[in-house]
């Protein structure tokens, strides 16, 4: 075989090219999606979650007539007020828009069967008024991949969440059971905010009151934020009947469940199926579940989930509703490998021939 004995001719480098480049478009054209896994579960979690917005969305019209669309334009009604008779806490408006797309639901979904949660399992479930479609989608999700989820909701809501006086977390709940999406409310509800108790805002504690004893919730009355994390222990205890916690989730920043911000330090959003969170000035219902070797879930606010798993959320105020089964959660386009394969060895070898293969030497060869 005759190698070439001098330069690749330019053109021949700018053919190579265009070739390539055609060889790359058409592994481009031939992708076709791929379901991901637990796919079904997914979409039936995001439906249900779409489903609950949309039974909120009426409890509020019937509730108030109308829905203020200086802070929720595409009239969800699940954007509360600035403030509201149980607000406890600072919010953040952009992380209550992320927070409307139901698809969050098929990511815990994914998380709660990547933990190993699966049908008759039992998952400890820790909620705030923060994100009441965080809280659903949690809900539910738990019981679409067959688990019993055992909540306690501290009923608090930061600013925009569910802080209406008539339309907090717990009224959400009994409107979802009885529409027959979620099977299970919360069993036992505290204050929330400051102690966990909603220490020095009186108007809230009478809200808040008045809204666990209408709903039937058994109320967590505590002295201390100490006390309530141990109340909340013996719920869980009770509630498992001998057995254990297979998961536990906590949805937003209440301190009977986290104890302590500077948790949040050594514990990152999302699936941990070992924590290990070392040495905390006060260790809150998750993180004593996290001493006994159950994994854990903390959804702090959407925003993580919703740039991990590549959804949509809601971006801004004049942003539209993400559609049910959009993002990567659900599909991903996959490449065909035996055809890459096949265009890379023609590739390779076409490279070979035109950068190393005297061809003109073949070609003339016999005229000479």
């Amino acid at each position: 075989m005759k190698y070439r004995p001098g330069r690749v001719h330019v053109a021949s480098l700018v053919a190579l090219a265009v070739v390539g480049l055609v060889l790359a478009w058409l592994a481009e054209n031939t992708k076709s999606p791929e379901q991901r896994p637990f796919y079904e579960q997914k979409m039936t979690a995001a439906e249900r979650t779409q489903d609950a917005m949309s039974e909120i969305r009426t409890a509020r019209l019937a509730l108030r007539g109308e829905i203020d669309l200086e802070v929720d334009r595409n009239m969800t009604g699940l954007v509360g007020a600035v403030e509201g008779g149980v607000t406890t806490s600072r919010g953040w408006y952009e992380q209550k828009l992320r927070a409307l797309d139901p698809n969050i639901a098929a990511v815990f979904v994914q998380l709660l069967r990547r933990g190993g949660v699966g049908e008759g399992d039992r998952v400890a479930v820790g909620m705030t008024g923060a994100f009441p479609v965080l809280n659903a989608a949690t809900l539910i999700a738990i019981e679409t991949v067959g688990a019993t989820p055992v909540a306690i909701t501290s009923v608090g809501a930061s600013q925009w969440g569910a802080n209406d006086a008539e339309l907090t977390w717990l009224d959400m709940e009994t409107i979802l059971e009885d529409a027959g999406i979620i099977r299970r409310r919360s069993v036992a509800a505290s204050r929330g905010g400051r102690g966990d108790r909603a220490s020095g805002n009186e108007v809230a504690q009478a809200v808040i009151d008045s809204a666990i004893a209408r709903n039937g919730v058994a109320p967590i009355v505590p002295s201390s934020l100490d006390e309530s994390i141990d109340l909340r222990m013996e719920i869980y205890d009770d509630r498992a009947r001998g057995g254990e916690y297979d998961l536990y989730v906590n949805v937003g920043s209440g301190l009977g469940s986290i104890g302590t911000i500077q948790m949040r330090d050594q514990l990152g959003p999302g699936l941990t199926r070992r924590p290990n969170l070392g040495n905390l000035p006060r260790r809150g219902a998750m993180v004593r579940m996290a001493d006994r070797g159950v994994p854990v879930i903390d959804v702090p606010s959407a925003d993580w989930f919703i740039d991990r798993y590549g959804l949509a959320g809601l971006a801004d105020e004049n942003a539209t509703l993400p559609a049910v089964g959009h993002g990567d959660i659900f599909e991903r386009d996959r490449y065909s490998v035996p055809l890459a394969g096949i265009l890379a060895v023609l590739y390779g070898l076409l490279i070979f021939v035109v950068v190393r293969i005297d061809i003109k030497h073949y070609l003339f060869r016999k005229a000479r």
